[in-house]
């Protein structure tokens, strides 16, 4: 993986080592094992890190990464390849699948079935979810394949370059139709699983849009600001319009659907390689297709 960089006026001498942490993303665990290498180099040339760049400079890193051991057993479980290239994966989850194994879903994961898949087309990657979904939420999980992409990647997240975007379906009509929750969200007290509108939780912000609605429910696109556990479902409980078929925090019945429907639709991002803005969507599911149709809604992929 070779990525460049063209020093811009704003950048005219700055030393070399700030042009590859602040620029290129290249974290001091990277860059420790590149020092005094070949891989690193201005106009063609290496030169130390704490030499000075000037605009117009071409800085090219080679990034080398080795085969990489995981302690996640591979398994042969089918996944839907959204998007695949040299630094990242993205997969659609189906529903009632948790991303990694951890104690209480020690395998049968979406973890198990990328790992399988890895190892039948002979990539020694370790796991690097970048964000997670709840187990009964769909859509796309999008995956690093080293650990610079890892880095880059989670950067943009923290900068709010990287974009992520789910379809909802709630009861009744929000007012206004589109706009932002920011309301703080706590665990709840005897849980480990629910959390609560809380004011000395963290502070938490969902932006909406309404697609379509009629009288009795809507469809809504989310866009979380802040990544809390069941942020949206919170959200959508607080201001009185929560998820169709979301036992935990709606409860109100409904024989349309089985789960939260919630659904991790697109995301986009600046392409760690290219650096062009890079969007991926995952299909809305067939149970929600058919609550669409049941509600007299139509499908947003149309």
């Amino acid at each position: 993986m070779i990525i460049e960089h063209t020093v811009c006026a704003s950048e005219d001498n700055t030393q070399l080592r700030s042009i590859l942490r602040r620029t290129l993303c290249l974290s001091n665990t990277l860059l420790k094992g590149m020092k005094n290498t070949q891989n690193i180099l201005v106009n063609g040339k290496p030169i130390r890190f704490i030499d000075r760049v000037h605009k117009g400079d071409i800085v090219s890193v080679r990034l080398g990464f080795g085969d990489e051991d995981s302690n996640i057993p591979p398994e042969d479980i089918p996944i839907d390849i959204l998007y695949e290239d040299d630094s990242v994966i993205a997969l659609n989850k189906p529903a009632n699948m948790v991303i990694h194994p951890c104690s209480g879903h020690p395998d049968k994961t979406l973890g198990n079935g990328l790992m399988g898949y890895f190892r039948s087309t002979n990539q020694r990657i370790k796991l690097r979810p970048l964000g997670r979904l709840d187990t009964n939420t769909t859509g796309i999980v999008l995956f690093a394949k080293n650990p610079y992409v890892q880095d880059f990647l989670i950067r943009q997240m923290r900068e709010r370059g990287y974009e992520k975007h789910y379809l909802g379906i709630v009861h009744g009509v929000l007012t206004p139709s589109a706009g932002e929750i920011s309301l703080p969200i706590a665990r709840k007290e005897g849980s480990i699983i629910e959390r609560v509108i809380d004011d000395a939780g963290a502070q938490s912000l969902t932006l909406y849009q309404t697609i379509q609605e009629n009288q009795e429910a809507s469809v809504v696109r989310f866009q979380i600001v802040t990544g809390r556990t069941h942020q949206i479902r919170v959200h959508c409980m607080a201001v009185g319009h929560p998820l169709l078929g979301d036992t935990l925090y709606g409860k109100i019945p409904t024989g349309l659907i089985d789960r939260q429907a919630l659904h991790s639709h697109t995301v986009t991002f600046t392409h760690p390689e290219s650096g062009q803005r890079t969007t991926i969507k995952a299909p809305v599911p067939e149970d929600m297709q058919r609550a669409l149709s049941a509600l007299n809604l139509s499908n947003p992929d149309i």
